[in-house]
């Protein structure tokens, strides 16, 4: 299995858990400060259908808040939908404006908040300060690693998170919907140049 395949994160992880294995768990370290091409995720792509699924949650939450269905929304949707980034809104608008140059940055602005707000994604804060979003449609739950030097962000799966957000919400009789859990540091790239340059 390659270091960027599905699961990856999660075996090496596993294994340096369950092991102790401290050659497993460098290379777990190291994979996961290096900025990916693409997410570690279940899913390459969004199928059409998923698309589908989402169009129509889409659609129910905008009518729920009293607003009208637009193409400029679609638009906006499919693009965010078809990428596997953390993309600011900027970003966002910059992707869109390919596929309809009429767009503009408050659309968008605005369109992310009610995608957020009906589930389809979630707001993510990594070290910059930059509000950046990520789609949640079909995703399993996953944290990210942070280089506050750099900004390289990855992506990893834990169990374990996951239990204590159950028990949590249960000792505080939560029903829980989300959550975040970020991990910030610096990546072995920073920290190799840094030892070159002293």
């Amino acid at each position: 299995m390659g270091l960027h395949a599905p699961g990856a994160a999660l075996l090496c992880w596993e294994c340096f858990r369950a092991r102790e294995n401290f050659d497993t768990a460098a290379r777990f370290l190291r994979m996961m400060t290096q900025p990916l091409k693409t997410r570690i995720d279940d899913h390459p792509a969004v199928s059409q259908a998923e698309l589908n699924e989402a169009r129509s949650l889409f659609s129910r939450h905008i009518k729920s808040v009293g607003l009208k269905h637009t193409t400029q929304r679609d638009t906006i949707l499919e693009t965010f939908l078809g990428t596997r980034d953390h993309l600011s809104t900027d970003q966002l608008l910059q992707l869109v404006r390919q596929r309809d140059a009429r767009i503009g940055l408050t659309t968008v602005y605005r369109t992310l908040k009610l995608l957020r707000d009906c589930g389809l994604a979630s707001e993510v804060a990594f070290h910059d300060g930059v509000v950046r979003y990520e789609h949640q449609h079909k995703r399993r739950s996953h944290h990210h690693m942070v280089c506050t030097r750099c900004g390289a962000s990855a992506e990893f799966f834990s169990a374990e998170v996951d239990k204590v957000e159950k028990e949590i919400g249960r000792r505080f009789r939560y029903a829980i919907s989300r959550h975040t859990f970020q991990i910030y540091g610096i990546c072995e790239d920073c920290r190799e140049q840094e030892r070159a340059a002293q």
